[in-house]
């Protein structure tokens, strides 16, 4: 099958991350070595920028720049959180077509796998010839089929990283630490927590995510008999933990616009599992709660290598394939090759694979309540990469004086 000749046009969508824009580099690469691309164009916050025809010249930027922009986190197209109707999407082929675009890429979450395959239907209905390519990039790590995302591996070092420092802190003054983690659907992330363990009496202690049921009095239970053994205790609670009825222990009204519930603007649940903590231990129990919120997504000095090459990688693996003629449309997937170190390959898959479904933390890496299993950080150390070591003082002690 021959690919098309005409122009390049890519988008972020969605929550940024610290390495989206080396998959934007990488994309640009891969289009202008292609001689099926013409120009290579930017959309300004996403569809929004399609629709409104604010569109940038991405050709004409010197490779110094790029490579600075690759290794700047967050959208630098600047990002969107919006599913197009059934009218816009009509719209937004008109605006290709003015504008003889034939390779869409869509660098984002399983919303923009959706809005890619929603536009790529209506393409095909309408026999214009443009190849529609969704290009991964999520720090929760939920996308379907795929061994892991672009984004979640430097999100999951940060992720370690403060836990690691808040178990020193909590170690050192004592009491109760509450860390609310970002993880609507999925506890990929709060999982990350875990790596921050060196020391057998490190936290967190507790970990809880939304793949089970959270049970309040057992939360309560649970913190108090580790609290009763460590005189501390760490905890790790996903954002979109629930009961056992799927109810979310704390909501907010708020949604976006693909009917998602925000979860991430408020420390609301800290608060409410810290107050929860003082019913169970007393008022005078010394008990701190921090929601990490957006900090953890794009956080620009704690970027895993890995994720980083993976990032450009999965870019211009998404041009290379638009342009071989080889798929008219998909999705970029990183499989996990079986060798005794971490190697990873490239796929494509359909996008009806990744369209809107989300990937959870299989039961083989769940451990009881509050707990995560072991072969989740054999799973997560390489993406994440090596962490410090903290190193206590042994602790010999000098004999009193009569």
């Amino acid at each position: 099958m021959s690919a098309p000749i005409g122009n390049a046009l890519i988008g972020q969508s969605g929550g940024p991350t610290a390495v989206i824009n080396q998959s934007l580099v990488g994309v640009i690469e891969g289009c202008l070595r292609s001689d099926r691309v013409k120009g290579v164009y930017g959309a300004v916050h996403g569809v929004e920028g399609v629709l409104g025809e604010n569109l940038i010249d991405l050709g004409r930027e010197s490779a110094a720049t790029l490579e600075g922009v690759a290794n700047t986190p967050c959208a630098a197209l600047r990002s969107v959180r919006k599913k197009p109707t059934e009218e816009e999407c009509a719209r937004m082929l008109e605006v290709f077509q003015a504008h003889d675009i034939r390779y869409f890429f869509y660098i984002g979450g399983n919303d923009s796998a959706e809005t890619a395959h929603i536009l790529n239907q209506m393409a095909v209905d309408r026999s214009y010839d443009v190849r529609l390519f969704h290009v991964p990039k999520t720090i929760d790590n939920d996308l379907c089929v795929t061994d892991h995302c672009p984004g979640y591996g430097s999100a999951a070092r940060f992720v370690a990283s403060a836990l690691m420092g808040d178990n020193e802190d909590n170690r050192s003054l004592g009491g109760i630490k509450v860390d609310v983690i970002m993880g609507r659907h999925a506890g990929w992330l709060t999982a990350a927590s875990t790596l921050a363990k060196v020391h057998d009496e490190d936290g967190p202690h507790l970990v809880y995510v939304p793949e089970q049921a959270f049970d309040l009095e057992r939360f309560g239970d649970e913190v108090s008999e580790i609290y009763s053994s460590l005189g501390r205790c760490v905890i790790a609670a996903s954002e979109g933990i629930h009961d056992a009825n799927g109810k979310l222990i704390l909501e907010s009204q708020e949604k976006d616009s693909h009917g998602n519930v925000q979860l991430s603007g408020t420390g609301a649940l800290g608060d409410f599992l810290a107050g929860r903590l003082k019913e169970v231990l007393g008022e005078d129990t010394r008990i701190r709660a921090d929601t990490f919120g957006y900090l953890q997504r794009s956080f620009a000095d704690c970027v895993s290598e890995v994720d980083a090459n993976e990032a450009r990688e999965v870019g211009r693996m998404a041009a290379r394939v638009a342009t071989s003629g080889e798929y008219q449309h998909g999705s970029v997937i990183i499989k996990r090759e079986e060798d005794p170190t971490y190697r990873a390959s490239f796929e494509v898959t359909d996008l009806s694979n990744v369209a809107k479904n989300t990937k959870t933390l299989p039961a083989e890496f769940l451990s009881g309540h509050g707990g995560i299993a072991a072969s989740f950080q054999d799973y997560a150390r390489p993406l994440v990469g090596a962490l410090r070591a903290p190193t206590h003082l042994s602790d010999y002690p000098v004999g009193t004086k009569d």
